[in-house]
C-alpha cells in the first residue's frame, strides 16, 4: 500500500499534445472517487496541451463495464489513448475479487487486441478511505499519473510509428 503522494510530476513538454484525442471511461459507481480521477486527469490532460475538445467522456454504470467500453474504444481507433478509471471498494463477499480481476483482465487484453493504449486507473481498495486518499487525498490522486501514462504512452506508440 502506498504511503507516500505518487502523484506529483514533471511537466512532461510533450510539443504536440494538442493533436492527441483521449477517450476516458469513467464507473459512475462510487462518483465520489471516479470523479475526482475524472477530473484531474483532464486537468492535467489540458495543462499538457491536450485541446478541451479531444477529450472526450464516457460513462458507465460500473467499473465491470470499462473493459467492453474500452475496447470498444480501443478497436474504433478514434482515439490515441483511451483511460479507464473506476473504484472498487473491498466488502464481505468474494465479489471484489472477481470484479477486480475481470477489469484489469479486459484492459490488459485492450493492450494486447488492439494499437490503441489503455490505461488502468481503477482503484481497488479495502475501504472508502483508502479510495478517498487515492483520489485527491493526501497519497494523490491517480487521475493524475494515469493521464500522465496516457500521454507517455501516445508518444511511445507514435515514436514507434517514425
Amino acid at each position: 500500500m502506498a504511503t507516500v503522494n505518487l502523484s506529483d510530476y514533471k511537466p512532461l513538454q510533450i510539443s504536440n499534445a494538442d493533436s492527441f484525442r483521449i477517450g476516458i471511461v469513467v464507473s459512475d459507481w462510487n462518483d465520489f472517487v471516479t470523479y475526482n480521477l475524472r477530473d484531474a486527469a483532464i486537468q492535467i490532460l489540458e495543462k499538457e496541451g491536450v485541446k478541451k475538445e479531444n477529450i472526450e467522456i464516457f460513462s458507465v454504470p460500473g467499473a465491470f463495464e470499462l473493459s467492453y467500453a474500452c475496447m470498444q474504444l480501443c478497436a474504433a481507433e478514434n482515439h490515441d489513448a483511451v483511460i479507464a478509471i473506476g473504484n472498487v471498494i473491498r466488502g464481505e463477499t468474494p465479489h471484489f475479487d472477481y470484479v477486480c480481476s475481470a477489469v484489469a483482465q479486459g484492459i490488459k487484453d485492450c493492450n494486447v487486441m488492439t494499437d490503441v493504449p489503455a490505461i488502468f486507473c481503477v482503484l481497488t481498495d479495502d475501504n472508502k478511505e483508502q479510495s478517498l486518499a487515492r483520489s485527491g487525498g493526501n497519497l494523490g490522486n491517480k487521475g493524475v499519473e494515469a493521464a500522465v501514462t496516457a500521454l507517455r504512452m501516445i508518444e511511445f506508440r507514435r515514436n514507434l510509428n517514425k
